[in-house]
């Protein structure tokens, strides 16, 4: 890669949407597009769709795991590294599926995610901004909120 000259042209972007990600080994890939010449990194992670072809409803608990361990990748890694982090919500998973997790059920996980990352980590604080910010008495974080 370093040879090619493709880092001085692009950014990877590290795709997982996994509530128990591998931080030492994504810390070690980014490591990795260091040595190669990239200078930057970009994160993948997901507020949605990312659970099951054919869920209904988003799990918020799955997805604020997931950006807690982004977090975790984040400060573990080599400082100024990170250019950001895009967060996704997939409606399907493949062309032949039906929609999965349509995004008024997932709001509030876009909101915990989206607060998590601005306050770098969850706290009753971020829980009680985002009941706040979305007009709710009671988010639910590890049930299905209905």
């Amino acid at each position: 890669l370093s040879e090619s000259g493709v880092p001085q042209f692009v950014q990877p972007m590290i795709w997982d949407y996994a509530a128990d990600l591998d931080v030492e080994g994504k810390v070690r890939l980014i490591e990795k597009y260091l040595r190669c010449g990239f200078s930057k990194v970009w994160f993948a992670s997901a507020f949605k769709g990312a659970t099951g072809a054919n869920q209904s409803l988003t799990l918020i608990g799955h997805h604020l795991e997931n950006h807690l361990q982004w977090l975790r990748v984040a400060s573990s890694s080599p400082a100024d590294v990170l250019e950001g982090i895009a967060l996704t919500g997939w409606q399907r998973y493949d062309h032949f599926s039906v929609l999965c997790e349509l995004l008024p059920v997932a709001i509030p996980s876009l909101a915990v995610c989206l607060q998590t990352l601005k306050n770098g980590g969850y706290s009753e604080q971020v829980k009680e901004n985002v009941e706040k910010l979305l007009g709710m008495s009671n988010l639910e974080i590890d049930t299905f909120m209905r």
